[in-house]
């Protein structure tokens, strides 16, 4: 006999979880879906937050709210605003000078206006 036989060995039990099979896709009916998007086109609505609490993957949320967008059935919300968007065909140029329009009102910032300050402007020009 070898001398191997008489040493102190040290064996390691190793237990295991089984894996969780991958989730069951969960049908939705259309009014649920009709009510998330609703909820993810409000003014300020954080969508990813609204899909991980419903327990759906964000990009299906943004899927479905592409979809309705894309459709024409749903608009999103905007603070106040009722009048329809209009938008217009706009040429990139080198300026120290943009113009924005909003309706039918123009808008000419320079370059060294506040972000925030301009912000606030759009803001009361979109409620007028």
């Amino acid at each position: 006999m070898s001398d191997s036989v008489n040493h102190h060995r040290t064996f390691e039990v190793m237990t295991a979880e089984p894996v969780q099979s991958r989730r069951k896709p969960r049908h939705w009916t259309d009014e649920e879906k009709a009510q998330l998007v609703a909820d993810a086109l409000s003014p300020g609505a954080n969508v990813s937050a609204i899909a991980w609490s419903q327990g759906l993957d964000p990009s299906q949320l943004y899927a479905w709210r592409r979809k309705a967008l894309s459709s024409g059935m749903v608009a999103p919300l905007t603070e106040g605003s009722s009048a329809p968007v209009k938008f217009t065909r706009f040429d990139a140029v080198g300026s120290s000078m943009v113009e924005i329009v909003v309706g039918d009102v123009v808008v000419r910032a320079g370059v060294d206006v506040d972000p925030d300050h301009l912000a606030k402007i759009l803001r009361v020009v979109r409620k007028a």
